[in-house]
Parts: structure tokens; C-alpha cells; sequence
């Protein structure tokens, strides 16, 4: 087992977190959560990696054959479903902020500050 695979998980978390911390833009910030959300493909892909395994399809392969986990392919692609509807539901939120405002900047929406 190596900590490559965690490493590079951790790193796109990071580049993301980063950009949406300095971003001056409502669609830069939503594309900078998409990137740091795509870190957790990566995990779950690490997380259900085992060397020398077959899919878990039990037809064709023998009973003492590594087969991957099916759980942590499953919810790699229900995370990928979940991550693109945020990112549409988000960016249909900055479309009408932009329309309403005539801005996307996050400094100059300044009647929405509490």
C-alpha cells in the first residue's frame, strides 16, 4: 500500500480550498469547491484500490480471486452525481445573483452582508 494516492487527495483538497479563499469571483469560488470536491473521487478510488483485483463480477473468476469492494465504487459514483448537482445548483444561484446585482464579485454585493 502506498501514501501516493492520499497525498494527491490531499493536495487537490488543498488547491481548492486555496483558490476559494482568494477568490474574487462567485463562479471562480464554485469551480475552486468543484476541484476540492473531486479530492474525495480520488480518496475513495485509493480507499477501494487492491493490487491484482478483478471486478466483482463472480461469473468468470474463482472463488480465492481479489475482487475490489463494490461499496467504494458505488459511492465514488454517487459522489460524482452529488458533486454535480451542488456545482449546478450553485452556479444557478450565481446566475441569478449575477442578473439581480449586475455583479459576481462577493465585495460588491454589499446589501447581502449581515
Amino acid at each position: 500500500m502506498t501514501v501516493v494516492p492520499y497525498l494527491f487527495a490531499g493536495w487537490i483538497l488543498l488547491v481548492g480550498l486555496y483558490g476559494m479563499v482568494t477568490s474574487r469571483d462567485l463562479i471562480h469560488t464554485v469551480g475552486c469547491l468543484s476541484v476540492a470536491q473531486s479530492s474525495t473521487y480520488v480518496l475513495l478510488l485509493a480507499v477501494g484500490y487492491r493490487d491484482h483485483a478483478t471486478a466483482p463480477v463472480f461469473g468468470d473468476t474463482g472463488i480465492h480471486t481479489p475482487v475490489t469492494d463494490p461499496v467504494v465504487q458505488a459511492l465514488a459514483l454517487t459522489d460524482v452525481v452529488v458533486g454535480a448537482t451542488v456545482t449546478a445548483l450553485l452556479l444557478a444561484l450565481v446566475v441569478q445573483i449575477g442578473k439581480r446585482h449586475g455583479t459576481t464579485d462577493p465585495d460588491a454585493l454589499g446589501e447581502l452582508r449581515g
